[in-house]
């Protein structure tokens, strides 16, 4: 683990992290040469990232991507993924620091995360299968996740695209 002060901004600078659209912190690390076609497009079979949530960005905002993707958390926590199912069921899962070091969030399933705890940092490893395309990526809409979801809208708010908390 990185030594000074700050272990989000050592890892930032360590493994060459850029901004991620979702909030926090990211980089693709591999890309599959192998390809699987899916709807008549060629897609790698895999794709991985370093993901970062720090003091600065705290929280990854509500999205949903059509691969699973596993997360390894690697250092610092523990972080809370909330993880909307697609038959409506929210799950709030701790990782580190006594909780789950692994998740799988299937494809299909929105997705948040936020440092809890006064956690100064998380970071995980992501990989996706089939790899990741942003043709494949959605940000939730806080408009249609109250109508299809009006139960989970209230414990979901803060994630949403724009919302500071």
């Amino acid at each position: 683990m990185p030594a000074s002060q700050n272990p989000g901004a050592d890892w930032i600078s360590r493994l060459d992290l850029a901004p991620h659209p979702e909030g926090g912190w990211f980089r693709r690390i591999y890309t599959s040469a192998r390809e699987i076609n899916l709807d008549a497009r060629a897609r790698p079979l895999a794709t991985s990232i370093y993901y970062l949530l720090d003091a600065q960005q705290p929280r990854g905002c509500l999205h949903r991507n059509r691969s699973d993707i596993l997360h390894f958390l690697i250092d610092g926590g523990p972080l809370e993924y909330c993880v909307l199912d697609a038959a409506g069921e929210l799950q709030r899962i701790r990782l580190g620091n006594d909780g789950e070091r692994f998740l799988l969030v299937t494809g299909g399933s929105w997705k948040a995360s936020q440092l809890i705890d006064g956690a100064t940092h998380g970071l995980v490893a992501e990989v996706v299968t089939p790899g990741f395309d942003f043709a494949d990526h959605e940000f939730a809409d806080e408009a249609q996740i109250t109508r299809e979801y009006p139960q989970h809208c209230a414990a979901l708010r803060a994630f949403f695209r724009g919302r500071t908390g």
